[in-house]
């Protein structure tokens, strides 16, 4: 055994280990987010075309990470979370240094290609917590996973927006580097966290995605908590597709402008989940506060696509925020279906549903978009694609509100209407 791996093995796994990980991992995914539209943008010439280009490279990264995800999270059930973490990891230096080189359209594709079969940071993340926590405190410390991408969307785009303003090249080595100093903190600082006890053979039938996803199947509450998991990944997806093209032709924001917008939604977020998740689930039970979350969420994008202005639609991210009440509650109620060794297989499903919301949803919303921005719109209403995500995301709050009870009957909680 290697230095390296005998110090991690002698150390006890621990949430600070994960939440660390997880953070220096969001700082330089964040970083990319004001400028990879922009990007796409320096091999188009028009908006439409970038709106289009944008979306195929979004779709480039769902379909691979649709077919990786079920993969990395049974080879996480067998061989443990860190060596997982490390491969994901090293896909996410890969990409960023080549995207950053890239100099044609079918570049960016490609390695969108690559770094979405090796990226399975969060599902591992997921996994890493499920083993080190008991069922009823995993909603708090989910939201404290939570905390830790929201503070890396403060300080990842708000740092993009800034190098971007430089050069829009920048923020993608600035992010190479960041995750080859996570790959360093993994290799000689993360301790792995599913004991040799509790790993599972890995198996074919069950690492490909079709597989995986017949785990979401085996329970009545489970399918229905993973359909609420894809809507509201499919909600999500209306930031990635079109916020930054959306805030530039509607609000003139440049990539400074949209790096502190998004740095502020991390604030929030980061608040949400960090401080509230935990005291607002052990008052109101997981599947309240999931549905409160959801609910609110609904709301906010509803806003953000009516606000007039810059002002206003900065302002509407307070409503939003108590959308970040809605994943760890969710998490926690999915987790509580399964045994200790089938996490892993667990959040690769569930990473796979939401690649599946990563390959339709981007191109769903980019496509209304695209009909409903320009003098010649088809729908003469540019906020359309926001209203239209406000809407699955209310239909996964009263989808979330009835089949939760059922889970939370199975758990012994209350059961009674939100």
């Amino acid at each position: 055994m290697t230095m390296a791996g005998s110090s991690t093995g002698r150390r006890a796994a621990a949430m600070p280990f994960i939440m660390l990980t997880v953070l220096i991992d969001m700082v330089a995914i964040g970083l990319i987010v004001p400028v990879l539209p922009l990007l796409v943008g320096t091999f188009t010439t028009s908006p439409a075309q970038q709106t289009f280009w944008f979306g195929v490279v979004s779709f480039a990264f769902g379909i691979a990470n649709f077919f990786g995800s079920p993969v990395l999270g049974g080879l996480s059930d067998r061989y443990g979370r860190r060596p997982v973490l490390l491969i994901g990891v090293s896909g996410l230096a890969l990409s960023f240094f080549v995207t950053g080189l890239a100099t044609a359209l079918w570049m960016l594709i490609a390695v969108r290609l690559v770094s979405g079969a090796m990226q399975a940071n969060a599902a591992v993340a997921n996994a890493y917590v499920a083993d080190i926590t008991p069922p009823e405190d995993r909603a708090r410390r989910f939201g404290l996973v939570g905390a830790m991408f929201g503070l890396g969307f403060i300080l990842g785009p708000a740092m993009g927006g800034l190098l971007g303003s430089i050069s829009i090249h920048l923020p993608f080595f600035v992010a190479g580097a960041l995750a080859i100093v996570n790959w360093l903190y993994g290799w000689f600082v993360l301790p792995e966290s599913l004991p040799a006890a509790n790993r599972m053979a890995f198996a074919w039938r069950r690492a490909n995605p079709f597989g995986a996803l017949r785990l979401l199947r085996s329970h009545a509450e489970l399918a229905g908590l993973a359909i609420v998991n894809f809507l509201l990944y499919f909600a999500h997806h209306v930031f990635s597709a079109v916020f930054v093209l959306y805030a530039g032709h509607r609000y003139g924001w440049g990539a400074l402008q949209v790096g502190l917008v998004l740095a502020f939604a991390g604030a929030l977020d980061m608040l949400v989940q960090g401080v509230l998740v935990g005291p607002v689930a052990k008052r109101l039970g997981d599947r309240r506060t999931m549905v409160l979350g959801l609910a609110g969420g609904a709301i906010g994008i509803a806003c953000m696509g009516l606000a007039p202005n810059g002002v206003l639609f900065a302002l509407t991210m307070l409503p939003n925020a108590l959308w970040g009440l809605a994943m760890p509650t969710l998490q926690a109620l999915m987790t509580r279906r399964v045994s200790e060794s089938e996490q892993g297989q667990l959040q690769g499903a569930n990473m796979s549903v939401a690649s599946i919301a990563g390959i339709f949803s981007p191109l769903f919303f980019g496509w209304v978009y695209s009909i409903s921005s320009g003098t010649d719109a088809m729908i003469p209403f540019i906020g359309t694609s926001l209203l239209l995500a406000a809407v699955v995301l209310a239909a996964a709050a009263l989808i979330g509100a009835r089949v939760a009870g059922a889970a939370e009957r199975d758990d012994g909680g209350p059961a009674a209407a939100p």
